[in-house]
């Protein structure tokens, strides 16, 4: 079974409102009860995930995940709703992830644009750097040895790269993935911004394409609706992700 552990990608004003980020649910996961994850998983390659769409791979040893994408348009109606993109380092079968990446969510009718790291279980921390749809990001998880890990984002767009390092002694490397994510709060998974399609590309693990890491194509699904489709790989490295429903 998928066990997807991950804390929110969470604007500042909703982190502001809310005490704690639970991890996520997919569908394919045991039930979380308490907020621990019963860590089981059995190898798909195709699965579905309430809250994740994009490629995983998994089986350890990775010291490595990058990926670039262009930061979708968000469109907006009078709901409230959050998505993210991103590169990382476990929460497939692991209860640590570390990663970066963008968010576009809506509130009021107007999208918000947001870049961020995070390392749970530690909250998510935001960039302030401007962010616009249309920008050209790339993002990589790079293992230093001795529990340290490096997240590094470039906006080429705008002109802005941000580093971060940080240790986390436990993390297990035991997966990789580039994803577009409905993120979650202590209630649950969140409603999904209408992103329309995002474009990932050159995603490689461990130095190579990603695909010849044999990794599981995800759908975002809960209960009878999908939420968000991805496509094959192309070329092994290159793939896209198509908002369906909030």
């Amino acid at each position: 079974m998928r066990t997807t552990r991950r804390a929110t990608a969470l604007s500042a004003a909703l982190l502001a409102v809310l005490a704690t980020a639970a991890p996520a649910v997919a569908v394919t996961a045991p039930v979380i009860g308490n907020g621990t994850v019963h860590n089981l998983h059995v190898h798909l390659r195709n699965s579905s995930s309430s809250n994740w769409s994009g490629f995983a791979a998994t089986g350890g040893g990775f010291t490595s995940i990058s990926a670039s994408w262009v930061e979708p348009t968000g469109k907006c109606t009078s709901a409230t709703t959050y998505s993210s993109f991103w590169v990382g380092i476990d929460g497939d079968g692991s209860n640590s992830v570390e990663q970066t990446g963008s968010e576009v969510d809506c509130s009021g009718g107007v999208p918000q644009y947001y870049s961020w790291y995070e390392m749970y279980p530690a909250y998510p921390v935001n960039f302030s750097n401007t962010v616009r749809p249309g920008d050209h990001f790339t993002g990589s998880v790079t293992y230093n040895g001795s529990g340290k890990f490096t997240m590094k984002l470039s906006d080429t767009t705008q002109g802005w790269s941000r580093s971060v390092s940080k240790t986390y002694s436990p993390a297990q490397r035991y997966s990789v993935e580039v994803i577009a994510e409905a993120p979650s709060s202590s209630t649950g998974v969140l409603p999904l911004t209408n992103f329309g399609t995002v474009n990932f590309t050159n995603a490689a693990a461990n130095g190579q394409a990603l695909g010849n890491y044999g990794p599981d194509q995800i759908n975002m699904v809960s209960g009878s609706t999908t939420k968000a489709t991805t496509s094959s790989l192309s070329g092994g490295e290159n793939f896209s992700v198509t908002w369906k429903h909030a």
